[in-house]
């Protein structure tokens, strides 16, 4: 394939223009405008080539993915599910074409332009119809998404109120759990639901530290990455950013879960206002496809004191109940409690036996018991530590 001629038809790109912003195709176009057989294009080969390795080594999977993820106005007509101009889909049809045959280029075609019976870096390729596997993505957009969204499951919010991939996503699964059955199904049926389009309620996962609050959430959302579930983490002292958040989410064909971990409050902070307005729907606060699963250790989010609940207010009754509402006001919330002596040992038992450890069963258990009381307390993350510390 002529590598020069399919340059200049790219060079023509208006929907999936903004591919020349990435470091592939930029490499790609120092190659093509450099002169044939010259130092400046042997260096643009290896520099495109080290692109492909830092994909993968695979051209076609490194075009795919580039492909899916970018944001053109295309692919965000389809996401607000509104009609798409003939010119613009005639247009992109082409241009997917046309990025098919790149995808499938390999270091023979390239070879042709350069020196004549040098050893060249390799890479895999393979031919591929991306029109017709974005045709097929693009029907089921509500699933996979389209920008950032379309590879990444989990995001953070920067100070600025942008949304960014977390490079290091929690992988965790929801067959790593053991123990609190009954209260993550609880959080499962009302992930679904939202999922099916039903109504569904704000989440408040309370409850002991280290019993798998944060990780029950992270694992849902990982379990429904394939039916267009993703989770947004935002700070505490983030959330003066939620309406924000919530406008750049909007009219993204998938459902979300802002996730709030280990949430409390002082007494007359700032941000409180604003998730009791997002939790009681307002509309300037609260996206549609979005719902708020928050963590934390107490049952009454707002911190009290004594010398608050007696107060200086003259309605001092409303004062109190005020500081209390705000986990009513979250639709569902499920208790993550303490772990009894039992469901510890189960725990310790079920986790010996998936790392291989071999021990009389009397005789892990004390240890077992021996260690969580060094610690003050009985938990799934002791017991993890526990295991650990055997391994």
């Amino acid at each position: 394939m002529d590598t020069k001629q399919l340059y200049k038809r790219m060079c023509r790109f208006a929907v999936f223009n903004g591919i020349w912003k990435k470091p592939l195709f930029a490499r790609f176009m120092d190659f093509c405008e450099a002169e044939n057989g010259s130092c400046a294009q042997e260096l643009a080969y290896g520099a495109f080539v080290s692109e492909v390795y830092a994909g993968g080594a695979d051209l076609t999977d490194c075009v795919r993915r580039i492909v899916f993820e970018d944001e053109n106005v295309y692919v965000k007509t389809i996401g607000n599910m509104a009609r798409v101009n003939p010119q613009i889909a005639l247009c992109a049809a082409g241009e997917l074409t046309t990025l098919s045959q790149f995808a499938s280029l390999t270091p023979a075609d390239f070879a042709a332009v350069l020196s004549e019976g040098e050893l060249l870096p390799g890479f895999a390729s393979s031919p591929v119809d991306l029109r017709a596997e974005y045709e097929e993505r693009t029907a089921a957009i509500s699933r996979h998404g389209y920008g950032i969204f379309a590879a990444n499951g989990m995001f953070s919010v920067d100070a600025d109120g942008s949304i960014q991939p977390i490079a290091s996503a929690d992988r965790i699964s929801l067959d790593r759990f053991i123990g609190y059955r009954e209260e993550r199904q609880r959080v499962i049926d009302n992930t679904v639901m939202f999922l099916e389009g039903r109504p569904a309620a704000n989440i408040l996962l309370y409850g002991d530290a280290g019993t798998g609050k944060s990780s029950t959430v992270k694992a849902v959302a990982n379990a429904y990455f394939d039916r267009g579930l993703r989770l947004i983490e935002i700070r505490k002292n983030q959330l003066l950013l939620l309406p924000k958040v919530m406008g750049e989410i909007a009219d993204n064909p998938l459902k979300f879960i802002i996730f709030i971990d280990d949430l409390s409050f002082n007494q007359n902070d700032d941000t409180f206002s604003m998730l009791k307005a997002t939790l009681e729907g307002s509309a300037s606060a609260r996206a549609k496809n979005a719902v708020i699963y928050a963590t934390s250790n107490r049952r009454h989010i707002v911190k009290e004191t004594f010398a608050d609940r007696e107060g200086s207010d003259v309605h001092r009754n409303d004062t109190v109940q005020e500081n209390l509402s705000l986990s009513e006001r979250f639709g569902l919330t499920v208790l993550f409690a303490k772990p009894e002596k039992k469901l510890y040992l189960e725990i310790i038992h079920e986790l010996a036996e998936r790392h291989g450890i071999t021990r009389e069963s009397g005789e892990l258990e004390r240890e077992a018991e021996a260690f969580a009381l060094k610690r003050g307390y009985r938990s799934a993350r002791c017991a993890e530590q526990f295991i650990e510390s055997l391994l």
